[in-house]
Parts: structure tokens; C-alpha cells; sequence
């Protein structure tokens, strides 16, 4: 079944026009973002750093409301939400300011990610509590720690690559979408009088 198919399911004939023209302008934005991380992944980088900064700032604010609202929490696990609110505001704010800073926490971040989604995998190859076959798990493993390793020793390069990739993938989607677009549905015929 095509998306084509789906989506005259879904929607209702009315409807067809608008979300073609939607999925049309959502492709050909992809394509240009896609191109633009593919040829300048630097100022992308810095550009998803400092949303980056922007989100840390939102969930510092955030985690420092939890600490003073929920009143159902133990005063230490507060007095924790409070100390780790006030860190992560901190760090979004330096982070907004300093560009560079902002590139390098998110590689810390995405490294740090993968450092524990590695180890949650040989874990789980370990104990046997995995649901995929242990091979899987030990390679995926070995490859998300390397991984992480390799993001925060080399942060710029890193995230270049994943600019580069994910530039690669929106304009690839954004094709494929392009390509599947819902028919467009005929206007039934007027009667003849």
C-alpha cells in the first residue's frame, strides 16, 4: 500500500487539496534545510546548539518549578530538583551565549547518550534480558560506546557527520514524500441538463 492509498483512506475528499498542499511545502522546506545542513553543517550545528541552549534554559526553569511546587516530594528529593534546575539553567545559559560552549555540551550530551544506551545493550547481552538476539546487542553495544567516546573527544567533527547524515536523510524524505503525495481527487462531473 502507498502513502497515496493511506491518506485518500483517511481524509476526507474535502481534505485531500490541503494536505497535499501541506505535505508539498513541508518536502520542499525539508529539501532546503537538508541542503543547507548538507553544504554549511557548521553554522547548522551552532544553529541546533543553541535550541539546544534554549531547551536546557526551558527545563532548568522547569525542574526549579518542580522543586518549589511539587509539595507531595520528600524536601531532599525538592532540594534535588532545585540543585538540578539550577545547573541546567546555568548551563543553557552559558551555553546560549557562548556558541561554542553550546556545541560542545550537546556533543557531551548526544556522547554521554550513547556512552549509556552502549552499555544498556551489553547489559542486556549479558543477563540474556535483551529482546533482540545477543549478537545484536553486543555489536550495537561496542559500536554506541565508540560512538560516544568519539563524540566527545571530537565534538565539532562529530557533529558534522550527523549534520552531514540527517542533511542526507531530510532531502531523502523529503523526496519520498514529494513522490507519494495523495491523488489529487476529481471534481465530480456537473449533470448534464
Amino acid at each position: 500500500m502507498t502513502f497515496a492509498t493511506a491518506y485518500t483512506k483517511h481524509f476526507p475528499d474535502e481534505l485531500i487539496g490541503a494536505v497535499r498542499t501541506a505535505l508539498i511545502i513541508t518536502s520542499i522546506v525539508g529539501i532546503v534545510l537538508g541542503i543547507v545542513a548538507i553544504i554549511w553543517p557548521g553554522p547548522t550545528i551552532v544553529v541546533v546548539a543553541i535550541l539546544f541552549a534554549i531547551s536546557l534554559i526551558i527545563a532548568g526553569i522547569f525542574r526549579i518549578y518542580q522543586a518549589f511546587a511539587a509539595s507531595f516530594l520528600s524536601t531532599g528529593v525538592r532540594a534535588l530538583l532545585g540543585v538540578v534546575g539550577v545547573i541546567v539553567l546555568l548551563a543553557g545559559i552559558i551555553a546560549l551565549f557562548s556558541p561554542g560552549d553550546a556545541v560542545w555540551l550537546l556533543a557531551v550530551f548526544i556522547g554521554i547518550g550513547w556512552i549509556f544506551q552502549g552499555v544498556a545493550d551489553l547489559y542486556g547481552a549479558v543477563t540474556k534480558s535483551g529482546h533482540s538476539p545477543t549478537w545484536f546487542l553486543i555489536l550495537s553495544g561496542i559500536i554506541s560506546v565508540i560512538a560516544g567516546i568519539v563524540m566527545i573527544i571530537l565534538p565539532v567533527f562529530s557533529l558534522q557527520v550527523l549534520a552531514w547524515v540527517g542533511g542526507i536523510m531530510l532531502v531523502a524524505l523529503s523526496i519520498a514524500t514529494l513522490l507519494t503525495l495523495p491523488k489529487k481527487v476529481e471534481a465530480p462531473a456537473e449533470p448534464a441538463v
